[in-house]
Order: structure tokens, then C-alpha cells, then sequence
């Protein structure tokens, strides 16, 4: 199987299994990430955790040999595909993590980008290609770069199509965190500094942290306001509160 989704203790785990390919997203492959997905999010998952088969490609991009000879109408129902598989990742009822444990390259690090969370080992490399075909990003790293690092660093990576390793990846903000050792026992490990927490109100956060960057401050607070009030409805921050008041460790049930 090109995809494998199992568990982790708590956590749902999709890894891209094409190891001969390094990994690399063939239509077919994108068609069972969105039905990977959707199982994860009818799961009692606490996150969802994607990473690559192997060692050296979280990865490396579109099947190339796909691309070539297609009609144009064709080539734009694979953006379209991809955006939409990748887009699912926004409505998942648990935050997601990109294990990047070597090359992220075109859409590979879309994926990634597409996630909550990015951590990356440290012989990782980074990166969107695409101008050297001729051809720009088509699975959302035009607009989700940006957001992450900021114009002008995204524009570079973007126009130049160069190569970042760990340590700029991580400077600049692109992956919150580099890991040693075995790859996805530290993604479980960076999961569960969250995943004890209401999914329900990490949702919130979610939101509004991601409708920030959409709206101007006057907006974006308001919209801060709602959720929170949101927040304050659920059994959830009654026990947060109570347990703060009583010493004790909150036991949040998601409600």
C-alpha cells in the first residue's frame, strides 16, 4: 500500500509508504490521503501524525512523470485535487503533525505546510522546485508559505527554488521544532504536549490563531472574542477552572 494509517498509542499515524519514489505523491496516492483523512477524522484519534516511509524522503513532490502531456483542464483538476485532499487537513477535528525525516520537496512540503505542526529531523532538506520546471507550487504553497514565514522569505524559497536545510527551516519558522533520534516516537512525544487538552478548545485556537492572518485586527478580535466565549461553554474550561481552584489535574472529557 502506497498509504498506511495505524495507530500510535492515542495517535493516528499516516505514512506515505513509496520508498523507491522517496515518497513522491502520485494522483493516486493524493486519492488515498483524502479517504485516509476521512477516516482519521471519524477516529478517536488525539492527533494525526504523518511522516515517510524510510530515511531519506518525508517527500520528494509530484510523480513528475504524471504531469507531462495533459491537458490543461486536466492539469488544473489535479491542482484542485490536491488542494482539496490537503485543505482536509484544516477540518480535522485533532491537530496534525508533519514528521519531515529528509526531503520535502514541491508537494511534499505543501502537505507539511498543510499540517498544524512541522518537525523535522536534522539531516531534513526543504523546498518548492517548481520554478526550475517552469511551473509554480499548485497544492497551496503560494499562500500557505507565506503565512508561515513570512512574504519575503517565501518569495525567495518560491522564485529561486532553493533548497533550506534543518537549521533555516527552523530559524526561520518554517518547522516549530528539530528532533533526534527515532522520527516518530518524537512526533508522539511532541503530540502529547498538546494532546491531553479539549479537542474541542484546541479547535477554537486553531481557528482563531488561522483567521488572524484572513482579517485585519479590529476583525480578528472580534472573532477571538466569539471563540472564547465559545470556550467558556464547554464542561471542559468548567473543569479546567475547577481544577485550577482545587489543585488537582483537569480531566477533560471533549465537551
Amino acid at each position: 500500500m502506497a498509504i498506511e494509517l495505524t495507530r500510535v498509542e492515542e495517535f493516528a499515524l499516516i505514512t506515505l509508504n513509496r520508498p523507491e519514489a522517496l515518497n513522491a505523491l502520485s494522483f493516486a496516492l493524493i486519492a488515498d490521503l483524502g479517504r485516509a483523512f476521512d477516516e482519521v477524522a471519524g477516529s478517536d484519534a488525539r492527533a494525526l501524525l504523518i511522516t515517510g516511509a524510510g530515511t531519506k524522503a518525508f517527500c520528494a513532490g509530484a510523480d513528475i512523470k504524471e504531469l507531462i502531456g495533459r491537458p490543461l483542464t486536466a492539469q488544473k483538476q489535479g491542482a484542485e485535487m490536491g488542494q482539496a485532499v490537503f485543505a482536509k487537513l484544516d477540518k480535522l477535528p485533532m491537530p496534525s503533525v508533519a514528521i519531515i525525516n529528509g526531503y520535502a520537496f514541491g508537494g511534499g512540503l505543501e502537505l507539511a505546510l498543510a499540517c498544524t505542526f512541522r518537525i523535522a529531523t536534522k539531516n531534513a532538506k526543504m523546498g518548492l522546485p517548481e520554478i526550475k520546471l517552469g511551473l509554480i507550487p499548485g497544492y497551496g504553497g503560494t499562500q500557505r508559505l507565506p503565512r508561515v514565514i513570512g512574504e519575503a522569505r517565501a518569495l525567495e524559497m518560491i522564485m529561486t527554488g532553493r533548497t533550506v536545510d534543518a537549521e533555516e527551516a527552523a530559524r526561520s519558522g518554517l518547522v516549530n521544532r528539530l528532533i533526534d533520534g527515532e522520527a516518530v516516537a518524537q512526533g508522539v512525544a511532541f503530540a502529547r504536549e498538546f494532546s491531553g487538552y479539549s479537542l474541542p478548545v484546541l479547535g477554537f485556537a486553531r481557528e482563531a490563531v488561522k483567521r488572524a492572518l484572513d482579517n485585519p485586527v479590529h476583525e480578528g478580535l472580534r472573532i477571538e472574542a466569539d471563540l472564547s466565549t465559545l470556550a467558556f461553554q464547554t464542561a471542559d474550561a468548567a473543569e479546567g477552572m475547577d481544577a485550577f481552584s482545587n489543585k488537582r489535574k483537569p480531566q477533560f472529557k471533549d465537551k
